[in-house]
């Protein structure tokens, strides 16, 4: 961890790519384009410096949008600003993955991407269908294709220069270990559910000691019951500290070494989340300690559909 007296301003270093990605990142699996912009002009504005999208959320049009008007009025720059996107189940086969690629970069208006990751290890059945479904209803899987066939069409990708480093979203212990192991460049981050409830510490300590980054996606719980937010040990240290229950859990998400990724489409919220600050170590402990529930709250790992994206 890239040291800091903002605890807001903390980058974790990446074993290949850009460096250092920053730790408190903004997502944009919203619904509305026109919300999707504005949040993300609002998020670089409040001092976010990573944009998480993917091509299976459709918004890469509008993040890109957003970017460009930001860059060109001049106070920020691309550089200063860490983009993910992500590499949809049905474009897993090596020959389709370039092309999703350069179909992201396009969207998104921008010469590279720092970050690209397979969105999740299954691969669906190939084509333009982004949720292929049989007769029944079921989700129809590719098994022409495996994991580490997509990893290497990535590999390529990173050679070519549009790409900066690659990484693997909403996988388990094991498939992180398949890929790490057999890979000529190694996952830079691992993007995965983690919060109190599900705190991933034996991936994380995997990923420590291997130089990747876990990077924790609904960090907050996407406010879903039982919420995380109304947790009595969050809002009685959220009310010693003089923080909102949010701004503690954002806080213990970076100071356990994790980057991640917090949503909103209200400006004064998305300048909450931005305003986090070091908890004290006995309430990092009264967290690890004081927390028993154990809750997913999205099966994506199981099944390679996110749940928190609507089907049409």
């Amino acid at each position: 961890m890239v040291g800091t007296d903002n605890l807001r301003d903390t980058k974790l270093p990446l074993n290949n790519g850009s460096g250092a990605i920053p730790a408190l990142g903004f997502g944009t699996l919203i619904p509305d384009p026109v919300a999707t912009k504005n949040a993300t002009k609002a998020a670089l504005e409040a001092g976010f410096r990573v944009l998480d999208t993917a091509e299976r959320y459709r918004t890469e049009k509008e993040v890109g949008e957003a970017m460009q008007e930001v860059f060109q009025a001049g106070k920020i720059k691309r550089k200063d600003v860490f983009v993910i996107t992500k590499l949809w189940n049905s474009n897993h086969r090596p020959e389709r993955a370039k092309a999703a690629f350069e179909a992201s970069l396009k969207k998104l208006q921008l010469d590279y991407i720092d970050l690209y990751l397979i969105h999740t290890p299954f691969a669906f059945q190939p084509g333009d269908e982004q949720d292929p479904r049989d007769a029944n209803g079921n989700v129809i899987y590719d098994k022409g294709v495996t994991l580490l066939d997509t990893w290497r069409a990535l590999e390529g990708l990173v050679d070519g220069g549009k790409c900066k480093a690659i990484g693997l979203s909403d996988v388990s212990m094991e498939k992180t270990k398949e890929i790490y192991e057999a890979a000529r460049i190694k996952p830079a981050v691992i993007h995965v559910e983690a919060h109190p409830y599900l705190p991933q510490w034996e991936l994380l300590d995997y990923c420590k000691e291997r130089g990747m980054v876990l990077q924790a996606f609904a960090a907050l719980g996407h406010g879903m019951e039982p919420k995380l937010m109304d947790n009595p040990v969050i809002t009685g240290i959220a009310k010693r500290v003089n923080k909102s229950p949010v701004q503690v859990l954002l806080s213990w998400a970076i100071q356990r070494g994790t980057a991640l990724l917090t949503t909103s489409t209200n400006p004064s919220q998305i300048q909450e989340n931005f305003g986090v600050s070091p908890l004290p170590e006995d309430a990092m402990r009264e967290i690890r300690e004081g927390i028993k529930s154990q809750i997913r709250f999205n099966a994506v790992v199981e099944t390679g559909v996110p749940g928190f994206i609507p089907r049409k």
